[in-house]
């Protein structure tokens, strides 16, 4: 087995939906809406709903790209 050295900081696997909003630089209502509407993928444990790191990563991957203005 290998072990990772001590005190290496390990990534979240998921995220609560202030922290995923946090991250991905937008508000909780964003991250509501988009998981209602089926674009953000979200699961729940008891009461908590999480969103895994990949899931953000790929929503955030379908944004479109800011176009550069030629001058």
């Amino acid at each position: 087995m290998v072990r990772d050295a001590p005190n290496t900081p390990q990534l979240p696997l998921a995220l609560g939906i202030l922290d995923a909003a946090r991250a991905a630089g937008v508000g909780r209502s964003t991250i509501y809406d988009n998981i209602n509407s089926g674009h953000l993928k979200a699961r729940k444990a008891g009461r908590r709903t999480l969103i895994f790191m990949s899931d953000l990563r790929a929503w955030l991957d379908t944004f479109p790209p800011v176009k550069s203005e030629a001058a």
